[in-house]
């Protein structure tokens, strides 16, 4: 196994060295979008137990390659893709080979994330561009290597936490109080994206229809002239759990959304709901969907193995002290304005879990389920914007007696 080289666990930045020998190289530059070619595209399989993957591209572009555990997945990284043409089964399989996805990652990037079913290794990487078309070919050679192998050479390149932003300075003076006429800083979380479609069904999928949401309850809230807005995403981007709630606190936010729309393979669910943080879910059914929104950051490639911390865990369930009231708070008046507003709600419509995205300590967060796509009657509501309307109404609503009924008590706290 001596040519399972540094490419395991170094990135794989390809530039135009790629393809350096090549008549007329040095002038080339690999830039702008590059498009799929589903005809040379696919898996192969050797006589050794090798998997080999071919990408066609329109052009080369910069890119990296690397493996994470728990799940093992391979993982690749393009400045950038367009993926329309290919679907997943177009690659076809191969032995080790488990589920495929791909999609825009962040701005300018996109990723490719493939499970592994068996312990397989990057034997060889490479992206070379044909000199006349200037077409360029990935080929990723994967081999059988012993699991203590693998461990070794797994990791993310560097920080899983990539896409959080740059530590702030600690002021060294006190910042002045915001003013009691300052506006409300909402932040708006539309959940799922890019390479993460979330539920899906039909044609309808719940990244676009909680974008869709998202920006019409953002400006829904706008024209009350009492809120400042603040999407986690307002474009087709993956954005990770923990970048979404970096940004409420990146932005001061006084209250936090998160939007979804499930769908669960279990029972029948329909109706909004509203969760709210608990180490313990209320039921079955939450903890099923705090699990899979938890695992579509690992799938996506981010590494989660060193995210926790008890001593943080501690002292932010001490913050929580005052925060969880004023959540608990804002989730009532919620599930009252939506159920005046539009009677679409779950029999349970108040629920606890442990969604990572309702862990920002100092900031009161909740996440509303609008509809559950595995119901037909929510799938058509959904869809009807006129409804949306009426469910953007009901958030606003809730919004406005909450900030009113929050600085009444926190005035009491005051005294």
């Amino acid at each position: 196994m001596s040519r399972i080289t540094a490419t395991l666990c170094a990135i794989f930045w390809t530039l135009a060295a790629s393809f350096a020998g090549a008549p007329g190289a040095q002038a080339q530059t690999l830039s702008g979008l590059a498009r799929v070619d589903a005809a040379t595209s696919g898996f192969s399989e050797g006589w050794r137990g090798e998997v080999t993957l071919s990408l066609g591209l329109s052009q080369g572009v910069p890119w990296r390659v690397f493996q994470l555990e728990t799940p093992r997945r391979l993982v690749l990284d393009f400045r950038e893709v367009d993926w329309r043409g290919l679907e997943p089964e177009a690659l076809g399989s191969a032995e080790g080979i488990g589920a495929v996805r791909f999609g825009q990652f962040r701005p300018g990037w996109s990723r490719m994330v493939i499970e592994l079913e068996a312990v397989l290794g990057v034997e060889t990487a490479a992206l070379t561009v044909d000199e006349v078309s200037g077409g360029a070919q990935v080929q990723v050679t994967l081999v059988p290597v012993s699991q203590d192998r693998y461990g070794a050479l797994a990791g993310a390149p560097r920080d899983p936490r990539w896409d959080l932003p740059e530590p702030a300075r600690v002021a060294t003076t006190t910042e002045p109080t915001r003013p009691d006429w300052a506006p409300i800083v909402v932040v708006i979380d539309p959940g799922h994206g890019g390479i993460d479609p979330g539920a899906e069904r039909d044609d309808v999928n719940e990244k676009t229809l909680m974008l869709r949401f998202g920006r019409e309850l953002r400006d829904t809230l706008r024209r009350t002239g009492a809120f400042e807005v603040v999407l986690t995403r307002d474009e087709d981007v993956f954005v990770s759990l923990e970048r979404r709630v970096s940004i409420a606190h990146d932005v001061g936010a006084d209250i936090f959304i998160s939007l979804h729309a499930d769908a669960l393979s279990e029972g029948h669910a329909t109706g909004a709901t509203v969760y709210t943080l608990s180490d313990e879910a209320s039921d079955r059914a939450s903890e099923i969907l705090a699990e899979r929104h938890d695992r579509a950051d690992i799938l996506a490639g981010v590494d989660l193995s060193q995210a926790d911390d008890e001593v943080a865990d501690v002292l932010l369930d001490l913050a929580r002290l005052e925060t969880q009231p004023r959540t608990e708070l804002f989730a009532d008046m919620l599930v009252a304005r939506i159920a005046e507003a539009t009677g679409s709600l779950n029999k349970k419509p108040l629920r606890h879990a442990g969604f990572s995205v309702l862990k920002a300590a100092d900031v009161p967060s909740v996440l509303l389920e609008v509809g559950f796509l595995s119901s037909a009657q929510d799938l058509e509501r959904l869809t009807d914007p006129n409804w949306r309307a009426l469910m953007a109404g009901a958030v606003r609503d809730a919004l406005l007696a909450w900030v009113e009924e929050d600085e009444a008590m926190r005035a009491l706290l005051r005294q």
